[in-house]
């Protein structure tokens, strides 16, 4: 810029102005006084004009002529006249900027500059001129320059101050320009320069020829500057007087550190430096190194005894420059200084000494390429010096020498004013007490320590060193070191070390990475051999810079962390506790990052124990801390630990647990605690890839701190404040309240952030929360104390994070937590479960890639923990595994697939000893998968669903679930009936699958009811499961078992393979009969009281006989149902009449058992099988039953082909189709068919002969069957008769007929009386007594149109229903059972609770119809041959004689009342019969016994009962009249064909009639009536009609009737005589009463016979008669005189007919008398 402006034409024209001015300016001022100088101005103005005229470059001419244009100039200075002089000086400087000076003049100058500085003129203009000389051009060298730099050193030693300042500052940019110069001339012959490279140790200290002129001028002076400060000669700076060693000191510093590359490139200066600088140095240092605090030093030559505060300081400063930008040159000088620099910070050295070194040192730890050389040259090399890590011990012990001995008389705890206001560290004037924290004044930053209270200041900004001391130049006397100043950058050092250390490795480990990165890419591809090389030569370099950094590492770690720990435990100041815990982390972070494991490990316990209260018991702090000792042990050197102090001044902000098992006090936690565990949070979170084992400690110290704080863990393993139940409870202030929440967060990240860590720190991470949670177990295993739940939560937090690589961990995270579930403390386990589960359930609703459905292996991985979990006793971890369960089926139950079974196996592990929630929470999810997840699951766990509701029916804490779980096997197997086809294809493909791999490994497969298709098991596995629960100990369940099991074989049945039906028959439905039949006759008869609770159990089930009975009768009727609807399916099996034997034997058994509800459900199930369709009957309601009605049934049993019922999917035809290749021959058919049925004739008889057999004994405990059990035995014969009627013979039908009689004559139960007696009035039959007749009536039936053979039956039957006629008189005895008679019972109510009397039932009803049965099979069969033969028709007269004998003493009136009117029908049809055969005498003995029979009946010996009424007497005679009529139409009108004996025996009965004396019980009144007037008249007529009959066929006849009217006439008369002498004889006196009556009689029985004899043809009237009759007239007469009225008017009718006889005979008379 200035060239441009003094050489353009303007500027030179002003310069030429300017000259010429100054010339004239200096002639004028020297004209009088100095008249050659005047001409010399003005020969010189000349001189310029000619020059500008004659040149055209005008400047270069000056230049040349520049010593003539300078000399007037020069001499006005020699003047001396001060005015002059500077006018002169002022023109010099003008052509000096312009450069226009050559070499001759400037020398000139110099010359006349010296003279003025000799005579003391013009000084500053001296200064001036000189720097302006130097600085515009190069023109002088050598001795000239080093005359001018002499000049302004002299001029800097004067009495004025201002010269001596402005002289310094002119030296010092002197100095500045010499090397500038040599600076601008290497720049200039930089590219030809073809320098001899540097030699090191060069020893001819003299060779500077090789320089060039400015650098010669350079290693002259700073040679010089050598000499000068060693009070040694100058060589080249000739003239100099005095020179002071601190100015010298800072001239070498200014050079060293503003032109390093002049002694780092010219071997010459390099040489200088170690020659004369280094030795230098040392020699000036010795008396710092000798000297001792408090000591005296004896006297010794050195010129300064006592280190010297301003050359210390500027010695340090030169050491400082040395090292940092010639350290490459001075590797072993550079070690001397450094020992020097940490010997300075002894304790023994002034205090300003040790705070100017730490400033040093801090220069040093700002540079942390610098340290890493001093670590490569030194640390590293053998038998050397370990500088660095002695400076970083060095800076440790001088921290903790300043706690240990302070300053004297800085007692900071006194209340005196400590300190001075020193130096540039701000004022540290402090009031003692200030430091404890007085409201509203915020303490001053300072650490603490055990009474040693050191403030901080604020000394430099991070990075950079801003010394305080090592500036003060100006300062002779050694400053005040204001208290802490020392600490505070001994502080400053430490950080400043750790962050440089730290960045510059990291930088080079992240640049390390990146470039092994792409190496890392291409080895996949083929590597080319330079790419080889590069790469090992890369890996070279990085094994060597790792070693470097561990060294480094290595060198520092042990005195930082004392240090850095000592410093923590005495900080009160947040921000320092901060920079030190940074500081901390960053280290361990490094350690880690470098894989040294002791240092890491080191670090990060220091930041655990300061989080933890003082002597906090962690044994994980304490015992791994083995790797290093309190005292690090540092070659020879040691760096004590302190212990941290525990009285050190810190806010509490906590009080809390401790989470040990040993002391129960309290701890507190401070706000430092807090700030550490946050740093340690931060660790965690920011550097945990490098934690690797650590994490032991780190996560050991959080669980106490966690604990102490009282946080807890909440769902997802967060932790949330909460509180421990038991202790003093934790005290927390605001300030920690405020944080709780976001140190819960942090801790929340911190594991959320595991999951951008690699696989390996994971396991590291995971290893330590499991260790964690195994010791807080072991802890809660001998404590009853609240466990720690912070490592298991964390474990979740973890595991839910990393979902998306769980397989890495899932093993160890689970494996470990399912230990914590068996965990005998209830709160530890549940959190335990609480994790497992959470985790499961996260895994399985994970989106995995690939997802899950593609990786089985993962699902039952993930799932397998649920499954272990079953293990487990406690209710409470199986609830939790339940509740999880219940979870995944809402949620993931569609994707489940493969892991079903384990699923199912989970909720299956129930035992009955887990009680009932559990059992609950398990069936919910069953109930669930059965309703919502049936179509999703692979068919072949469909058996396990099986399995799984079995089991849950046969568990016995709940039977709600046993009865619901019975519903579910229900709807499962309507599930399988819905999809049967998909199922069995899967099933099929499935089989074809195992089939393979069984036989490749040539065993056979192995699975229940193995040859069925694998469809029909499932089925089979259904309904053995269905067979196990009906024969649960529980009545309900067996009820519902056996429905559901009948209900689906019932329902689904068809679905299975024809095969399987026998393996239904054989392995489900027999052997679970045998089990029935078993238990029921094993059963307990103890009553019951009551069911549970308050249930109460009805009578009818109050034992467990009684209610085994009832699930016999069920499961009895279900078999019987299936061989019943599925017979076409059952028969073709082959062995089906086996099968048949054993059910008819279950039927036989179960219908003789002792329990009626058995007994008579095995005869229904033998309708059933039988295909008998009974009557609807209400047997137990006394109003319900059905008279005489008969009952329908139907036909014979259809043949082995579809049954009626068909079931709900097979048409007939697909049926029929199916069959078709078991059709067997009709024929064969048939026969197997009647031995089935015989077979079950045989039972049927077994049954019937057993049941109805009488007892023997009155055994009060004999077992008398039931009604309805009788009759639906005797129901069951007509239907199985029609089946066997070809073959049944007579000795059938006499079985028959025991079982029949038998059946007849049990007698019922009193209790059972009111509902099967009918009342007394009411002639109704039981449905037993119906169902004989109707057995009877179908035999009666076949007989009629089965073959001639059959008809001999008839007999028997007759026989069978006579007896039954009998029972009207007579009921049966069964046995020697007492029985009441029915009206007893009737009429004296049973009383409750009286033991069971037996009542014989009212058999009239079933006798009288049995009669008539008689009588309506009599009127079809009376002509068959067997009939006549067996001389039925006398039986039955024989029979019809018991009631007619009896009459009114009969049971029933209406018995001996239908007996007259059966033997009126019999004998109307067997009359003609009986004369039919007389000649075969066949029916001789029938005769007398039908006399006998009416004459029993006619005069019976019973009497009417009192209250028979007069018109029933009357209706009752008029009966005996039918009699008398038949014998006079059937009977006598034949006397011809009938026996003599007989008609005799007749006639003297009509002969007794008609004179039949009156019964003596008759009223007077009612006697008239009561004497059968109407019968005697019949009789009479009867008598009189065969006497006087025109047809007399035979004599005897008439014989007969001739006889008997005489006895009659005859005996009138006696009654006459007898009756009027007792008249005569009584006098007054009335006779009896009978007496009259029978008088009556007589006279109404002779008008009777007047009458008949008028009626009467007179020729077949015997003239005998007539006499006897006239006779009669006059006794008569001789009556009238009686009294009786009675009498009287009976005369009177007796008298009126004779009136015929008195007109006189007719001719016919007396020809008939002649």
């Amino acid at each position: 810029m200035r060239k441009m402006s003094t050489s353009s034409p303007e500027a030179v024209k002003k310069l030429l102005e300017n000259m010429q001015s100054d010339l004239r300016s200096l002639s004028l001022e020297c004209r009088k006084k100095f008249p050659p100088v005047k001409e010399a101005a003005e020969s010189g103005i000349v001189k310029v004009k000619t020059i500008a005229a004659r040149n055209a470059d005008i400047l270069a001419a000056l230049k040349e002529n520049s010593s003539e244009v300078v000399q007037p100039l020069l001499m006005g200075c020699g003047t001396k006249e001060p005015k002059i002089a500077q006018l002169c000086l002022s023109a010099i400087q003008r052509l000096m900027s312009h450069e226009v000076v050559s070499e001759g003049a400037a020398g000139n100058i110099i010359n006349m500059l010296w003279q003025l500085m000799e005579n003391g003129l013009e000084e500053l203009k001296l200064l001036q001129t000189v720097l302006v000389l130097l600085t515009t051009n190069t023109v002088v060298h050598d001795d000239v320059l080093a005359k001018a730099i002499v000049l302004c050193f002299r001029l800097h030693f004067t009495k004025d101050n201002i010269t001596n300042n402005t002289a310094a500052a002119t030296v010092r940019q002197v100095v500045t320009v010499v090397f500038e110069r040599m600076d601008a001339e290497d720049e200039q012959y930089k590219d030809n320069d073809s320098h001899p490279p540097i030699v090191q140790g060069n020893s001819n200290r003299r060779t500077i020829s090789t320089l060039r002129p400015c650098a010669k001028d350079a290693y002259m002076l700073f040679q010089d500057l050598c000499q000068l400060v060693n009070a040694d000669a100058p060589y080249w700076l000739v003239g100099m007087t005095e020179m002071t060693r601190t100015f010298g000191l800072e001239l070498l510093e200014s050079v060293l550190n503003d032109f390093p590359r002049v002694f780092l490139q010219h071997q010459e200066f390099s040489f200088l430096l170690k020659e004369r600088v280094c030795p230098l140095v040392i020699k000036l240092f010795s008396p710092n190194i000798k000297f001792r605090q408090g000591t005296n030093t004896p006297s010794s030559p050195t010129p300064v005894e006592k280190p010297y505060f301003p050359i210390c300081m500027r010695l340090l400063r030169v050491v400082s420059v040395l090292i940092k930008h010639f350290y490459s040159l001075l590797v072993t000088e550079c070690e001397i200084f450094l020992s020097l620099l940490v010997k300075f910070l002894d304790g023994d050295k002034p205090q300003w000494l040790r705070a100017v070194a730490v400033e040093c040192i801090h220069r040093l730890c700002i540079q942390p390429q610098l340290l890493r050389s001093f670590c490569q040259s030194y640390d590293m090399k053998p038998h050397s010096t370990k500088v660095f890590r002695d400076i970083v011990n060095a800076l440790g012990s001088f921290i903790q020498s300043l706690f240990i001995t302070p300053s004297t008389g800085n007692n900071p705890i006194s209340n005196t004013q400590t300190g001075t206001s020193g130096g540039s560290g701000p004022s540290t004037a402090q009031n003692g007490a200030g430091m404890s924290a007085t409201v509203g004044l915020t303490p001053q930053p300072a650490f603490e320590y055990r009474g040693t209270w050191i403030p901080i200041l604020n000394t430099s900004v991070q990075g950079t060193s801003k010394a305080a001391y090592l500036e003060l130049l100006d300062k002779v006397e050694p400053p005040t070191i204001p208290d802490g100043y020392a600490m505070s950058v001994a502080f400053g050092c430490l950080l400043d070390l750790v962050r440089g250390i730290t960045a510059m490795i990291e930088a080079e480990l992240d640049s390390e990475e990146i470039a092994s990165q792409p190496v890392i890419a291409k080895q996949a591809a083929e590597v080319q051999p330079s790419e080889q090389q590069e790469k090992l030569a890369a890996s070279e370099k990085g094994a060597v810079s790792r070693a470097v950094w561990e060294e480094m590492v290595g060198a520092c770690w042990c005195g930082l962390l004392a240090a850095l720990s000592l410093l923590l435990d005495a900080s009160t100041d947040e921000t320092a506790s901060e920079n030190i815990l940074k500081a901390e982390m960053t280290m361990a972070s490094l350690c880690g990052k470098l894989s040294l494991i002791t240092p890491r490990d080191a670090f990060i316990t220091a930041i655990c124990k300061a989080s933890l209260p003082p002597h906090y018991a962690l044994t994980v702090l304490n015992s791994s801390s083995s790797g290093f000792h309190k005292t690090y042990s540092i070659q020879g050197q040691s760096v004590q630990m302190i212990s941290p102090s525990s009285d050190s001044h810190q806010q509490v902000v906590a009080v809390g647990q401790p989470l040990t098992s040993q002391h129960q006090g309290t701890v507190m936690l401070t706000a430092k605690n807090i700030q550490c565990m946050r740093t340690l949070l931060n660790l965690a979170h920011c550097h945990g890839s490098v934690l690797g084992t650590s994490w032991q400690l780190v996560l050991a110290t959080l669980q106490h701190l966690v604990w102490i704080l009282g946080l807890k863990p909440a769902s997802g393993g967060a932790l949330k404040p909460g509180r421990a139940v038991e202790g003093p409870s934790t005290v927390l202030t605001t300030a920690v309240m405020s944080d709780l929440p976001v140190i819960s967060n942090i801790l929340s990240r911190l594991f959320e952030s595991s999951q951008y860590l690699d696989d390996v720190s994971l396991h590291h991470l995971i290893n330590a929360l499991c260790s964690l949670s195994t010791e807080a177990m072991d802890m809660a295993f001998w404590n009853n104390k609240e466990p720690s739940l912070f490592a298991v939560a964390k474990l979740l937090e973890t595991g839910l994070v990393n979902m998306h690589r769980i397989e890495i961990l899932w093993r160890p995270l689970t494996g470990h937590l399912l230990e914590v579930c068996q965990h005998p403390n209830a709160r530890m386990r549940e959190m335990g479960a609480e994790a497992v589960t959470a985790l499961i359930k996260a895994g399985l609703s994970f989106k995995h890639d690939p997802p899950l459905s593609q990786n089985q292996r993962l699902q039952l991985l993930l799932l397998n923990p649920l499954k272990e979990l079953s293990n487990i006793v406690h209710p409470d971890i199986r609830q939790k595994q339940l509740e999880c369960v219940l979870q995944i089926l809402q949620n993931e139950g569609d994707s489940l697939g493969p892991g079903w079974p384990l699923v199912l196996g989970v909720i299956e592990a129930i035992r009955n000893d887990q009680g009932e929630s559990l059992i609950r929470t398990a069936f919910q999810c069953l109930q669930l998968v059965v309703t919502d997840f049936l179509p999703t699951m692979p068919s072949t766990c469909l058996q396990i669903v099986v399995d799984v509701a079995g089991s849950f029916g046969l568990q016995n804490q709940e039977l709600n679930i046993s009865l619901t779980s019975i519903g579910l096997l229900w709807n499962i197997s309507d599930y399988f009936f819905q999809r049967g086809e998909i199922i069995e294809k899967e099933l099929d493909k499935e089989e074809a699958l195992l089939q393979k791999q069984a036989e490749e490994k040539g065993v056979p497969l192995n699975r229940p009811f193995h040859p069925a298709p694998p469809f029909d098991c499932l089925w089979l596995c259904l309904y053995s499961k269905l067979g196990e629960l009906c024969v649960d100990p529980r009545p309900a369940v067996r009820k519902s078992g056996g429905q559901t099991l009948f209900s689906t074989v019932g329902a689904h049945g068809t679905l299975l393979q024809h095969p399987t039906w026998h393996t239904v028959l054989w392995k489900v439905l027999f052997p679970l009969l045998d089990r029935v039949r078993e238990s029921s006759t094993t059963a307990d008869k103890e009553k019951i009281e009551s069911g549970g609770g308050n249930i109460l159990i009805h009578h009818s089930r109050d034992t467990a006989e009684k209610q085994w009975a009832e699930t016999w009768v069920l499961t009895l009727a279900g078999v019987a149902r299936i061989f019943n609807t599925r017979r076409y399916l059952l028969q073709p099996l082959g062995d089906f009449s086996k099968a048949w034997d054993v059910l008819l034997n279950h039927i036989q058994s179960a219908a003789l058992s002792k329990n009626s509800e058995v007994s008579l459900a095995a005869l229904k199930s033998c309708q059933e099988i039988l295909q008998i369709v009974t009557p609807v009957k209400e047997c137990d309601k006394p109003e319900g039953l059905s008279g005489v009605n008969m009952p329908v049934f139907v036909g014979p049993l259809i043949p082995p082909g579809p049954p009626r019922a068909l079931s709900r999917t097979d048409s007939l035809g697909e049926r029929l189709g199916r069959y078709n290749g078991a059709e067997v021959n009709a024929a064969a058919d048939e026969i197997e068919d009647s031995a089935l049925w015989w077979a079950a004739w045989s039972t049927w008889y077994k049954i019937g002969s057993e049941s109805t057999k009488p007892p023997t004994t009155c055994d009060k405990l004999f077992f008398i069957p039931s009604q309805p059990f009788l009759t639906a035995l005797v129901q069951i014969f007509p239907a199985l008769y029609q089946h066997i009627k070809l073959g049944f013979s007579m000795e059938d039908l006499k079985k028959l007929g025991v079982i029949l009689h038998g059946a007849v004559s049990v007698p019922i139960s009193s209790d059972a009386s009111p509902f099967i007696l009918p009342s007394y009035t009411e002639a109704v039959l039981t449905s037993l007594q119906e169902a004989v007749l109707i057995a009877l009536d179908v035999l009666q039936k076949a007989i009629c149109v089965g073959p001639e053979d059959m008809q001999i039956m008839y007999p028997a039957i007759f026989d069978q229903l006579l007896s039954f006629v009998e029972f009207s008189c007579k009921a049966p005895t069964y046995g020697k059972l007492e029985t009441k008679n029915i009206a007893n019972a009737k009429f004296n109510q049973i009383q409750l609770f009286a033991p069971a009397e037996w009542v014989a039932l009212n058999y009239v009803p079933f006798a009288e119809k049995s009669l008539e049965v008689v009588v309506d099979l009599y009127q079809k069969t009376a002509c068959h041959k067997a009939v006549v033969n067996e001389k039925v028709l006398q039986k039955i007269i024989k029979t019809l004689r018991i009631p007619l004998n009896l009459k009114y003493a009969c049971p029933s009136e209406t018995t001996w009342k239908m007996a007259v009117s059966s033997l009126l029908k019999v004998l109307s049809i067997g009359l003609p019969v009986a004369r039919q055969h007389a000649s075969s005498r066949k029916f001789d003995t029938m005769w007398p016994e039908l006399a006998n029979t009416f004459e029993d009946f006619l005069f019976t010996k019973s009497t009417p009962p009192d209250n028979l009424s007069i018109q029933e007497f009357e209706k009752n005679e008029n009966i005996d009249v039918e009699v008398v009529q038949l014998i006079s139409t059937d009977i006598l009108p034949y006397a011809n064909f009938i026996p003599k004996e007989f008609v005799g025996q007749i006639m003297t009965m009509l002969n007794k009639g008609s004179i039949h004396s009156q019964s003596t019980s008759f009223t007077e009144a009612e006697i008239d009536i009561r004497m059968r007037e109407e019968f005697s008249k019949v009789c009479f007529e009867t008598l009189l009609q065969f006497s006087f009959s025109n047809k007399v066929s035979t004599p005897q006849e008439g014989y007969i009737s001739r006889m008997a009217l005489s006895v009659l006439l005859k005996r009138s008369q006696d009654v006459l005589h007898r009756y009027i002498e007792d008249e005569r004889l009584s006098g007054r006196c009335p006779l009896p009463r009978q007496r009259v009556t029978e008088i009556v009689f007589v006279l109404k029985a002779i008008s009777t016979l007047m009458d008949s004899l008028k009626k009467t043809k007179p020729e077949n009237v015997d003239t005998n008669t007539w006499s006897q009759v006239i006779a009669l007239y006059p006794t008569l007469v001789e009556c009238i005189t009686c009294t009786s009225s009675e009498v009287c008017s009976a005369l009177k009718e007796a008298l009126v007919p004779f009136k015929d006889f008195l007109q006189p005979p007719v001719a016919k008379v007396q020809n008939g008398e002649s």
